[in-house]
């Protein structure tokens, strides 16, 4: 058990040392976006994606990263067993919902008269 505990130390040393790589490669390419704003916007933003792409696989390869892989795919599996509705119940859904919303609005209007009518009979 002891000797399980320095290679964690130095594995948690290495992720905390990649992401912190992973986070100035973002902020360095942020910044040189900016300075060179006098470049051509299309040279930028294809060095910002590079960039990020880079600093997106170093934290990856990070405990943390491999962790997150492991929801976003454990996440599509579960996305996959979801049964969705079809366009005709979607369709049938939406038209129920916007039905009751209109007959609440016009309940909430009707009760809305009837309650000024009440506070105008009262107060003359």
């Amino acid at each position: 058990m002891n000797s399980t505990k320095p290679e964690t130390q130095v594995a948690s040393r290495a992720d905390t040392f990649k992401l912190l790589a992973a986070g100035a490669i973002v902020l360095t390419a942020l910044v040189a976006f900016y300075v060179f704003a006098n470049h051509s916007l299309l040279v930028r933003v294809i060095g910002l994606l590079v960039a990020t792409g880079v600093a997106v696989a170093i934290a990856f390869k990070t405990e943390l990263g491999a962790e997150t892989l492991e929801f976003i795919r454990g996440s599509r599996s579960e996305l996959r067993k979801v049964v969705w509705p079809t366009r005709a119940e979607t369709t049938q859904t939406t038209l129920i919902v916007i039905i009751m919303v209109v007959v609440m609005g016009l309940l909430l209007w009707l009760l809305d008269v009837l309650l000024l009518w009440l506070v105008r009979l009262i107060t003359g």
